[in-house]
């Protein structure tokens, strides 16, 4: 109950009202979302990926084992999804869409606080939600827009237009300053961490823009079952990768907690900046907000067994 309480207040509360607030200005000004859009992709997600990379810690071998649970998890999932996808012949654009509402989550501003609050500000798990958070910030940026724009774009179209994200020059340029111990100049390091901070309030607001222009038409089934599959399907099978794996402890616990975040607003970013299935993709990521609310819990209550 506790945890109940505590997601409820600390989580979906605060992401309710930044998102009502987004809605609410667009119906009052109508703002352009492409421009919000593009704020994200281009200033606020950089700022944020360098800011949380430059300043964590992280081992070798801790690396290595997240990677390696990462890589069959994504792996297992994205071939469960492609199964169901097909079965249900869904249109190529609505498959995409719901592909990436179940293996993009909220690895970020969700699973971060999340992490520290159930592992009491524990900085071994929080380096390996950082991992993790990395992990789900590099694939957007390259296979999600890859697989938006394949259809329609030739390859090297394609490959210009992911080589144009500010994000992927990000990571390897913040690993390398932290791993050689390099400073960054306060007068440098400021203005990051200020946009940096500005990253969730501005990414809840598009999200509550693109939900106040829809014309909510929900299409149950396709949500929902994106809602089961990101909440339900997706910590069952964290369960099962680190059984698999034959971790335990903390390591365990960890990896499972962050597989059981609800669906990630990039998912809705990659949506409206390349205009494929928005709407969709916003009420996967409202619903499975909200539903993290119950599912969440129950994870952490399971989380004792491993």
């Amino acid at each position: 109950m506790n945890y109940f309480i505590y997601i409820l207040i600390n989580n979906i509360v605060p992401i309710s009202i930044m998102i009502a607030i987004g809605a609410t200005i667009y119906r009052a000004f109508k703002i352009d979302i492409r421009t919000l859009s593009k704020l994200n992709f281009y200033v606020f997600s950089p700022a944020i990926v360098f800011t949380k990379l430059y300043e964590s810690e992280m081992s070798l071998s801790v690396l290595m084992q997240v990677l390696l649970f990462f890589v069959i998890f994504f792996s297992l999932l994205f071939a469960i999804i492609e199964i169901i996808v097909r079965v249900q012949k869904h249109q190529r654009g609505m498959r995409v869409a719901m592909r990436n509402s179940v293996i993009f989550y909220n690895s970020a501003n969700y699973a971060l606080p999340l992490n520290q609050t159930v592992f009491a500000g524990n900085a071994y798990t929080l380096s390996i939600q950082i991992i993790i958070m990395i992990m789900q910030t590099l694939i957007p940026n390259t296979y999600g827009i890859y697989a938006l724009n394949a259809h329609r774009a030739s390859w090297k179209a394609t490959m210009r237009t992911i080589l144009s994200l500010p994000v992927i020059y990000i990571i390897p340029l913040a690993m390398l300053l932290r791993y050689f111990h390099v400073p960054v100049p306060e007068s440098i390091h400021l203005p990051i961490s200020y946009i940096a901070n500005a990253f969730m309030a501005t990414a809840l607001l598009t999200l509550g823009v693109q939900l106040g222009a829809m014309k909510w038409e929900f299409h149950f089934s396709n949500v929902l079952l994106s809602n089961l599959l990101r909440l339900a399907v997706g910590p069952l099978l964290g369960f099962f990768v680190v059984w698999l794996l034959g971790l335990y402890g903390l390591t365990a616990k960890a990896l499972i907690l962050s597989c059981a975040v609800p669906t990630s607003l990039s998912s809705v970013l990659l949506a409206i900046e390349y205009e494929n299935e928005a709407e969709f993709s916003s009420q996967a990521v409202f619903t499975s907000t909200l539903f993290s609310m119950i599912t969440i819990p129950i994870v952490i209550y399971f989380l004792d067994w491993v």
